[in-house]
């Protein structure tokens, strides 16, 4: 493995998402309208980034079976380096049901922890211009690592099925240069009641910190220059949010390798996550450049990202 724009790590699972037209309830069917099966959790990072042009290594478990098989041969053929990934016997890769409903989506996820931590999975710096975990109540310790050897390190984190949403986890952005919560996580770990209060505390723990809220758009703080942005979200039909999260966060770290504005930055990140919910699945709906410029010929009047996507596509 060279050198790499980005590695990514954390969990990856196999998502089925099911199109819904009313949410279930006990003792009835409901007959989905549409379904999709996509790679999915920290795959979502490595599909969206590759597909926008970075060279990018993903470090994670895959169970030796038929599902992991599945994924493992699906992000090969999107260009992902997979060095630094295991195969493992005797466990399943998990499998997540999404359930898409009302602009919005219910997860069920079968599966247990990994056999491999992140830390046993990269025991040395790997040589990228920057790496991004999703980081939880789990060791983290290569993330020092890869800071200190002068890559730029991004955090995300996930659902807390406990619904404990301990603030001990925000430890690790000791390490991290920028955080990418959306604005439920961000609330729960450090209970506020707003987004915009989340960002001010988590301004404190890390320089640059980017809450994303759905359709509210998101919001961001560069603690390092004082800039502070507030950006709408793109107004499109949804389909189904697996995955948006991660998609964002990629299209934010591919403009940060860019060296874009913060402002350009938070607003690429929201095209890109508000394409991918235009379509069901999570890695598999990352928008590929073609989507892009389709967006920008639709949309001439927005001159914010014109000049960008004619002068990044294609890369």
């Amino acid at each position: 493995m060279g050198e790499l724009d980005v590695v990514v790590s954390g969990l990856v699972f196999q998502d089925l998402v099911l199109g819904l037209p009313t949410a279930p309830r006990p003792g009835t069917e409901v007959w989905a309208t549409d379904s999709a099966e996509s790679p999915g959790g920290i795959a979502n990072f490595a599909v969206a980034l590759a597909r926008l042009g970075l060279s990018t290594g993903l470090a994670a478990a895959f169970g030796a079976d038929d599902i992991g098989d599945r994924v493992w041969q699906s992000l090969e053929h999107e260009g992902i380096d997979l060095t630094l990934s295991r195969k493992l016997a005797g466990w399943q890769t998990p499998l997540t049901v999404a359930l898409a409903y009302d602009n919005d989506r219910a997860l069920v996820t079968r599966g247990t922890p990994p056999l491999l931590s992140a830390d046993e999975l990269i025991t040395a710096p790997p040589a990228a211009r920057a790496v991004a975990a999703h980081i939880g109540p789990w060791p983290n310790e290569w993330l020092a690592k890869a800071k200190a050897a002068g890559s730029v390190v991004f955090a995300d984190v996930g659902w807390d099925p406990s619904e404990q949403w301990d603030p001990a986890v925000l430890d690790q952005l000791e390490h991290c240069d920028v955080f990418l919560p959306n604005a439920d996580e961000a609330m729960s770990y450090t209970r506020t009641t707003s987004p915009t209060a989340a960002l001010e505390q988590l301004a404190a723990k890390v320089p640059v910190v980017v809450v994303s809220n759905g359709a509210a758009g998101a919001e961001a703080i560069d603690s390092t220059t004082g800039e502070r942005v507030v950006v709408p979200a793109y107004p499109v039909q949804a389909a189904d949010t697996t995955g948006a999260g991660d998609v964002f966060a990629a299209g934010f770290i591919a403009a940060t390798l860019w060296q874009l504005p913060l402002e350009q930055r938070v607003r690429f990140a929201a095209l890109t996550a508000a394409l991918s919910v235009t379509r069901l699945g999570g890695a598999d709906a990352a928008p590929r450049w073609a989507d892009l410029a389709g967006w920008q010929a639709a949309h001439p009047e927005d001159q914010h990202l014109q000049a960008l996507i004619s002068a990044h596509s294609g890369r």
